[in-house]
């Protein structure tokens, strides 16, 4: 008997130990049914095998999770040795305004360094990757050009292939992956801190496509290896909430789409919410008083936007809070017309589009969209039909160019 107690004693001490280390593996993801998204993070059965025994580099921010903890945490529960961190635009922590430069740091939590990919260094350098067996992107995006992080997706492949580092993508859905709309960008004058690459204001492609197209279009130097942990059950019709903000003033479901719309108004005399708690769900401007009955006043807002346009000056114009997103993606198109009834509006048509920071001759909405053809048909009276009409080209032949990489539907 007490052999056979020994026995049965050890059985269950060894089922008990699986079923715990099981569970660690699990632990910070969601169980979902059989249709739910799944991202690639979240398939750590996938990847962690490819993780093990080896030093890693971690490109993410506050968006990189696994379940409703960090990727940084989860992983390093697991048994991962992650032995830096790279941040890019807003920080690790996803704390700095649009735009501020953010410096290197140790995280406080962890000790591991952070190097901001984000301020004098934007490309990981030789000497920083020297001690990286693998390097891993993790970082929720959302379809623009001028969102920064797909030029970070470049910067560090560009990276790796230069010094022979395999990169593997944790893909995630691209919220605004029904829609591919805007003029693309073609000449290189054009190119700023805010797009860099000849795409449509919004690709329609996730993380793992774009770097799929990066590295078949020619951006990079020498072709960087990837590996990309596909988003599971997930196609580009989907609507997908964010679980997490993925950055500052993208704080909304609600404002992640409207983003490729309203960000258009960074290049103009309007303000786009910034310098409230509803950016990129508001319009207006201080000259637009008498005209629309909507109003608030911008102020500084720490880690979100310290200097906004208008600041402490009462905006009026549009409210679109409650804008029906249903009809945007029924139309799969950037809203231009929100464009045109506001320049239209606005008594001062000579200054309504600003003047370029980085570069002067280049007027700052020019850089934004990537041509200044879009500038001088409003300014002309151009129809939005009409304008539209212009855009199709480019379009027909990007959407060409884009299927060859797609990987989800």
């Amino acid at each position: 008997m007490t052999k056979l107690f020994s026995i049965l004693f050890l059985t269950i001490l060894t089922i008990g130990t699986i079923e715990c280390v099981a569970q660690i593996a699990s632990a910070n993801q969601r169980i979902p049914d059989h249709q739910e998204i799944i991202t690639g993070a979240d398939q750590t059965e996938k990847y962690l095998p490819l993780l093990k025994g080896k030093r890693i580099g971690l490109v993410a921010n506050q968006s990189s999770i696994i379940g409703t903890k960090s990727s940084v945490d989860s992983l390093l529960s697991l048994g991962i040795k992650i032995v830096k961190v790279f941040g890019p635009e807003h920080g690790f922590r996803g704390n700095a305004s649009n735009g501020a430069a953010v410096n290197n740091e140790t995280d406080a939590k962890t000790g591991i360094p952070i190097i901001s990919l984000y301020g004098k260094n934007q490309k990981p350098t030789k000497e920083q990757l020297a001690d990286i067996d693998l390097l891993v992107f993790d970082i929720q995006d959302v379809g623009c050009r001028y969102y920064t992080n797909i030029n970070t997706l470049e910067y560090v492949m560009e990276a790796c292939g230069e010094n022979d580092k395999e990169l593997l993508i944790l893909d995630r859905p691209n919220p605004n992956g029904y829609v591919v709309d805007g003029p693309v960008m073609t000449d290189d004058r054009f190119k700023s801190a805010i797009g860099i690459h000849y795409t449509p204001m919004t690709h329609g492609m996730t993380i793992g496509e774009f770097a799929q197209y990066l590295n078949g279009e020619g951006y990079l130097p020498k072709q960087c290896k990837i590996k990309v942990i596909k988003v599971a059950n997930y196609d580009h019709d989907m609507a997908y909430a964010l679980p997490i903000n993925p950055s500052p003033n993208l704080n909304s479901r609600q404002a992640v789409m409207l983003f490729p719309s309203l960000c258009m108004f960074e290049g103009t005399a309007i303000n786009e919410g910034r310098g409230t708690y509803m950016p990129f769900t508001i319009l207006g401007a201080p000259a637009l008083k008498g005209k629309y009955p909507f109003s608030y006043k911008p102020v500084g807002i720490p880690g979100m936007s310290e200097r906004p346009n208008h600041k402490d000056s009462v905006c009026y114009g549009l409210d679109l809070r409650e804008y029906d997103m249903a009809s945007l993606r029924k139309r799969r198109q950037i809203n231009l017309a929100w464009l045109i009834e506001l320049y239209n509006a606005y008594p001062d048509k000579a200054h309504f589009f600003t003047p370029g920071r980085a570069n002067q001759d280049i007027s700052a909405f020019d850089l934004r969209i990537g041509t200044d053809q879009l500038r001088k048909q409003i300014v002309a009276g151009v129809s939005e039909a009409d304008i539209r009409k212009s855009w199709e080209p480019g379009l027909q032949q990007f959407k060409a160019i884009r299927k060859k990489y797609l990987l989800y539907p």
